[in-house]
């Protein structure tokens, strides 16, 4: 009798400690879907079913958004699971070989991890309120078959990856909606001001930035990612609020290391759904659109790292609201949107659990088979590692560690040579190792991720794809780089050391013009108000040699300084990490003397970037987030529509990102941007900016291509079946072309004669003729990686991509590709950095 009594005690103590978590609707007050619900009302119902489930849940904060909204994981699992959730960790780890640890990864038994990742896009907001739905699931005590499941499973839950873009949008329509919600298309609260929640407070989007980790939510969360490495993950978007439901499998091209085991079970996953949503009559589609080959996507990212990746998209985005009136007459709801996503996550979990044990052999498999055998032809990457190169070097190693990629440096020059494919002559050619080369090896746990990061080209089953089709880092970084076809040996060397400046009092320093970290320090120096010159020349002194664009400091000019002078270069250069060169006269031995008219004074430019309505939020966000993160220097945003009112004598230099001005059309107000550039304004336009100046009347001109009718009689006829791919033919999703610089010109200081650019468009420009420059030119069969249309291989070339044209007291910069792309194409960054400090100095 007395144990009934204590057992019944303890079913009471358990039931009513169940019983006290609530149901999103309880908590919240209202249904789900019926209204948006803000971020922190999320994070609150979040803490509450841990705090009130606590032996089945987990909550951790892994970090904060740009305006200090929290960033959250939630672990739910079995008692037992929760109770060794770090050692469930550390042997998954085992599994994938990247534990440090000489501990025996144990296979069987391990449960199946499942990470469900929702509104990294935040106005795609019916993944949060199902995020809220499903935890409530699990937690749930009456539901009995997630408690079966979630005995061989961990459920990792990401409830909202974009705080701040969510709540610029769900703040947004609370404020403009009525007491009812209104379908009709026509009412404001279908129609979302710039910049729209989609991107994160600088304007990125996230779901490009999984690989390289250029913001802080992605940097935060990828730690977290790569200390669990979940066997699958899920990213639930929207699209078109006219489409049907997609999940996988996804469509081609899928990129070849995808393996047949993570192809076969987006099929077994999308069956699962299938048979739920056909059970409802709910549409949806498989095998179109969403392809699985850039690799900074949250489905592609997890499946080059070993999990089963996937993309689920529900129809609805910005323009649904709470309720939209579909083409075909029926009203879509937030609730509907919810309910569907809520399915397949759940759906996704149960799958799981079935195949759990699969799931972690496969995983398993993955990791032994990088390790054992690697990935790709190629089973060395050689990236040479010059003096000149240090700075690039140095960013591409934080790349790697990022990622958890392996690495190691070349200890000391190699006996003979070696035989390899050469990124820049697109050749087999012989090269040494020499001592701090560096050396990635295809036989680690990240082969895959190596493979994909750095092949010359990607293959190309379909042409239809997504996103970019070319990002090798070789060319993203401009640094050279050989395929070995077998793996290199070279003793063991140190990784780079930290520059440690501890100059004293001199006639004066040199600073060389290298990289990001270069202008950092000029930065710096500049807010100090530090006097800092530059050469137009390569010069030489004491034995030293410089190269055009490197930074003078002297005394002349910084007596204010006085004898500490020495000691800011001392703090600046060390902060920075680069090296403070001492120079005893301005004498100098080849070159031009230091009063001579090719060394600059360079003047602190007064910074304005457009901004606001009719400019790309992402191409605004770039550079944005370039002056305030990375180096540091003060600029103005200017919303393009209170161009009347901008106070132009503010200025030294106006950036136009890639937009649609509305005052470039009218004359009135294009002229006056003429006037301020003759008045001696520098002005620097990217990409489509280029192309509306070069329809003015005192700008450059746009190349005309031959676009003469084939001969053909037949040429115009097309079958109706492939109409969706014509458009193929004049595509550039994102290819790699060779541009050949003018590196005499300050536009292109810090380069060699050549640069690899990412071309997005057909956009080509007519060489300047007179009064200005062609810095970056495309030459014939410039092409180096990337799908190019049919009809414009034999087009895109004898073009300008880059250029100076001068006139009056002032310049225009074109810069015709995006050399800011998305913070990651790093070689791009210094010629940004040149048109807005030097270019006009």
């Amino acid at each position: 009798m007395f144990k009934k009594y204590l057992l019944g005690i303890v079913l009471f103590i358990f039931t009513s400690a169940q019983a006290q978590v609530k149901s999103p609707d309880d908590y919240l007050g209202y249904k789900i879907g019926t209204r948006y619900t803000p971020h922190w009302k999320i994070v609150n119902y979040f803490q509450h079913v841990a705090a009130s489930a606590s032996a089945n849940v987990k909550l951790e904060q892994y970090g904060q958004t740009n305006e200090g909204r929290p960033l959250l994981l939630s672990f739910i699992s079995s008692a037992e699971n929760i109770g060794r959730l770090e050692q469930i960790r550390m042997n998954n780890l085992r599994l994938a070989n990247l534990s440090k640890d000489r501990v025996a990864a144990i296979e069987e038994g391990a449960p199946a991890l499942v990470w469900l990742s929702y509104n990294v896009h935040g106005n795609e907001t019916s993944s949060s309120e199902a995020a809220l739905m499903t935890i409530w699931a699990l937690v749930d005590p009456s539901n009995t078959k997630t408690k079966e499941w979630l005995k061989n499973t961990i459920v990792i839950i990401d409830p909202c990856i974009n705080p701040d873009g969510r709540d610029r949008y769900v703040n947004w329509f609370n404020s403009i909606v009525g007491e009812k919600m209104n379908p009709s298309l026509n009412a404001r609260e279908h129609r979302e001001p710039w910049p729209g929640g989609r991107t994160n407070h600088y304007n990125f989007d996230l779901n490009r930035d999984w690989a390289w980790q250029t913001q802080v939510e992605s940097q935060q969360r990828m730690k977290m990612y790569n200390r669990w490495m979940p066997h699958v993950h899920v990213d639930f978007h929207e699209q078109g609020f006219n489409n049907p439901y997609y999940f996988a499998p996804a469509a081609q091209p899928f990129h070849e290391v995808i393996t047949q085991w993570q192809r076969d079970f987006q099929v077994t996953i999308g069956k699962n759904h299938a048979k739920y949503f056909d059970a409802n009559g709910w549409l949806y589609f498989t095998k179109e659109v969403f392809d699985l080959l850039y690799p900074s996507y949250g489905d592609t990212y997890p499946i080059y790292n070993g999990a089963v990746g996937m993309t689920y998209e529900q129809g609805g985005h910005s323009l649904a609201g709470l309720g939209v009136i579909t083409d075909e007459g029926d009203t879509l709801t937030l609730h509907d949107r919810a309910i569907h996503h809520y399915t397949t996550g759940l759906s996704t979990i149960e799958i799981s659990s079935l195949n759990a044990s699969r799931l972690v052999k496969e995983f398993r498999k993955f990791f032994n088979d990088a390790v054992g055998n690697g990935v790709g032809e190629y089973k060395t990457y050689l990236v040479k590692n010059g003096a000149a190169d240090r700075e690039r070097v140095n960013a591409l190693i934080s790349l790697l560690d990022k990622n958890g990629i392996e690495y190691e440096f070349a200890g000391g020059n190699s006996r003979g040579t070696f035989n390899g494919y050469n990124y820049f002559s697109a050749k087999d050619e012989s090269f040494t190792i020499e001592a701090s080369d560096l050396l990635i090896h295809s036989r680690q746990p990240r082969s895959a991720m190596v493979k994909v990061l750095f092949e010359p080209t990607s293959k190309l089953v379909d042409s239809n794809t997504y996103d970019i089709t070319a990002w090798s880092l070789p060319y993203v970084y401009g640094l050279r780089t050989y395929g070995s076809k077998i793996k290199l040996q070279s003793s063991a060397g140190a990784g780079p050391t930290a520059v440690v400046n501890n100059v004293s009092d001199a006639y004066g320093y040199v600073i060389r013009w290298q990289g990001v970290q270069s202008v950092k320090a000029l930065t710096e120096l500049l807010q100090q108000g530090v006097k800092v010159r530059f050469s137009e020349t390569p010069f030489e002194t004491g034995n030293q040699q410089f190269d055009r664009g490197s930074l003078i400091i002297i005394k002349k000019g910084n007596e204010r300084f006085g004898n500490s002078l020495a000691s800011v270069i001392n703090r600046v250069c060390n902060a920075n990490n680069v090296k403070a060169n001492v120079i005893t006269t301005g004498f100098v031995d080849k070159g031009f003397d230091f009063g001579s008219s090719k060394i600059h004074y360079l003047k602190p430019p007064r910074m304005a970037l457009f901004t606001g309505e009719g400019v790309s939020a992402n191409a605004a966000g770039e550079i944005w987030h370039f002056f305030d993160h990375q180096i540091d220097y003060p600029v103005t945003l200017i919303n393009a529509n209170d161009f009347g009112r901008i106070s132009w004598s503010d200025y030294d230099v106006i950036i136009m990102p890639s937009g649609n001005y509305r005052f470039l059309s009218e004359k009135t107000s294009a002229d006056q941007l003429k006037d301020w550039v003759n008045k001696g304004g520098r002005l620097v336009a990217l990409e489509t900016a280029v192309g509306q100046l070069a329809r003015t009347d005192w700008a450059i001109k746009s190349k005309k291509t031959d676009d003469t009718p084939s001969k053909d009689p037949y040429a115009n006829l097309e079958v109706y079946e492939e109409r969706e791919r014509e458009f193929l033919k004049t595509n550039i999703p994102g290819s790699i072309f060779k541009v050949q610089l003018d590196n005499t010109h300050p536009l292109a200081f810090g380069y060699p004669g050549y640069y690899y650019t990412l071309k997005q468009d057909d956009a080509l420009y007519d060489f300047i003729k007179a009064g200005g420059w062609n810095v970056g030119v495309l030459k014939k069969d410039s092409q180096v990686s990337g799908f190019v249309g049919s009809s414009l291989k034999d087009k895109i070339n004898d073009a300008l991509i880059f250029g100076v044209q001068d006139m009056g007291g002032g310049k225009i910069v074109y810069l015709a590709d995006n050399v800011m792309f998305r913070s990651f194409w790093e070689n791009g960054k210094l010629m940004f950095c040149n048109a807005v400090f030097m270019v006009g100095q």
